[in-house]
């Protein structure tokens, strides 16, 4: 339980920083990232899960699932009131930027 709510404090970190570091990505607060590193965590187990099996024979390629990420952002920025990705390129730099950021806070906590 406890390795699940930090993950999901580094996604809001690494999402906060994103949307700081990133001019087509808005964010009302740190609240709202957290509330998109939720989103994104279940529409990553749901949709994602999906995605990946249906889409099995490119996941060996890193960049098809930086893709799909991004399509998980922008699925995310519709449901989510104060959270906006101007277009797709917007959410492939933010997936680039929450992935990097994730990797290298989770080596520092965990």
């Amino acid at each position: 339980m406890m390795h699940t709510i930090l993950g999901i404090l580094i996604s809001a970190i690494a999402f906060y920083i994103g949307g700081y570091l990133l001019s087509g990505v808005q964010m009302k607060s740190f609240v709202q990232s957290i509330i998109v590193a939720i989103v994104v965590a279940l529409l990553d187990y749901t949709l994602g899960t999906f995605l990946k099996v249906i889409t099995l024979g490119l996941l060996s390629l890193g960049i098809f699932t930086w893709l799909l990420n991004a399509i998980i952002i922008q699925v995310a920025d519709f449901f989510l009131s104060g959270f906006k990705v101007k277009n797709f390129w917007w959410a492939l730099g933010l997936a680039a930027v929450v992935s990097i950021t994730h990797a290298i806070l989770t080596s520092i906590v965990f």
